[in-house]
């Protein structure tokens, strides 16, 4: 069995910077922000192993919900508590929703060529940053035979089944593979993280998202208060989308756009602008509250929508947290997170193709600048926020040239 670790003792302001940072210079969706955790928290702070992060993603990649954002929120939990988690998210999120609210009230400065090859530009660090997880995650992860053929597998599996369906499916199978093929050894497995989190307040959780899931739209039916409604609205995407990312627009469509809330031409306006920030792209419902109508919208319906959407996938991480670590300390558990953080390997390896390098790598160029932000990574070991500068310039000056 694995060695117990406890939660280190750090400070909420240590981690709020951490991630102040991330939420300034983390482009290019969820993948690539897994990428920058383990840049920043993992690789140079050290707060907690690879095989003890990858745990994590496993665990957050099952939970409906932001997964970036969730495994971010349970990074500063392990580090300074309650407060530490809040100080994680509030980092991470709130710059990227400040800059989607300024834009729902009027300052767009999107357009042209150079600003569009700056868009292009942040595309590149995605791929270089998500290639350089891979590089990291697979040496330390697949390091045998077995484990990389699951984390070969589980590209295909993610490939088949589109969407979270193939992730999920392609972590249970890698799970269920490591349980044949990965026991070897399961005694010298990875520390068990323990997360300050007590059974009861994971219980508490559970039932408090039960709850409003089931109660807010019985509510918002019976009292006529529109900040309720966007409440309720807000709350349902974020429960019942897995995987996050782009995943949960469809039931932001149908709740605000079908709605009459927000314009369809709003509505896409402010997906492009999510695209141009860093930061998790469910900070999109802080555009949407401050844009739609009627009132509360502005910096009032920014907040309802951005904590609405946030919270449910929170509740269930605090809840699953405390089960989770009891589950993995048993040997033959220890076995089956081999084989699923082989197949996080593969997930991460499939997106590092769809949708990262399709998206973003159109022509030679394109091919050289997103390598020469790989190499700034791995072999000078430069810091991310100077690949994002720099590929970002580089888009900027090659839309410029046109």
């Amino acid at each position: 069995m694995g060695v117990e670790r406890t939660a280190r003792t750090g400070a909420a302001g240590e981690v709020f910077l951490a991630f102040l940072k991330l939420g300034l210079t983390s482009f290019g969706g969820p993948i690539a922000h897994l990428g920058y955790f383990r840049d920043e928290i993992v690789v140079r702070r050290r707060w907690l192993g690879e095989a003890e992060y990858a745990d994590l993603v496993a665990l957050c990649q099952f939970l409906p919900g932001p997964a970036s954002s969730q495994v971010g929120f349970a990074l500063g939990l392990y580090r300074a508590g309650p407060l530490g988690a809040l100080a994680a998210w509030a980092a991470f999120t709130l710059p990227s929703a400040a800059l989607l609210v300024i834009f729902a009230l009027g300052a767009g400065l999107l357009d042209g060529p150079v600003a569009q090859g700056v868009l292009h530009g942040l595309k590149l660090v995605a791929v270089a940053v998500v290639a350089q997880a891979v590089w990291g995650m697979a040496r330390s992860l697949t390091p045998d035979r077995q484990r990389a053929t699951i984390a070969v597998a589980a590209v295909a599996v993610t490939i088949l089944l589109a969407g979270s369906l193939g992730q999920v499916s392609a972590i249970v199978l890698g799970g269920l593979a490591g349980l044949v093929f990965c026991q070897d050894g399961a005694a010298l497995a990875a520390p068990v993280t323990r997360f300050p989190v007590s059974r009861a307040a994971g219980v508490a959780c559970l039932v408090l998202f039960a709850v409003l899931l089931v109660g807010l739209p019985v509510l918002a039916a019976a009292v006529n208060a529109h900040g309720l409604d966007l409440f309720d609205a807000f709350y349902r995407a974020g429960a019942l989308v897995f995987g996050g990312g782009h995943v949960v627009l469809p039931l932001l469509d149908a709740g605000t756009v079908v709605s009459g809330w927000v314009s369809k031409d709003a509505f896409l306006a402010g997906y492009g602008a999510a695209q141009a920030v860093p930061g998790p792209l469910f900070t999109f419902a802080a555009y949407l509250g401050a844009a739609g109508g009627p009132a509360p919208n502005g910096v009032l319906g920014a907040a309802i929508a951005l904590v609405a959407i946030f919270l449910p996938g929170i509740l269930l991480l605090v809840g699953a947290l405390p089960f989770w670590d009891g589950l993995r300390a048993l040997p033959l558990a220890q076995a089956g997170m081999r084989g699923a953080n082989a197949a996080v390997v593969g997930i991460l390896g499939a997106a590092l193709y769809d949708p990262v390098w399709i998206s973003a790598v159109l022509d030679p160029l394109d091919f050289a600048l997103a390598l020469t932000g790989f190499v700034a990574l791995v072999a000078w070991k430069a810091p991310p926020w100077t690949v994002v500068l720099l590929l970002a310039l580089a888009g900027g000056v090659t839309g410029a040239l046109g």
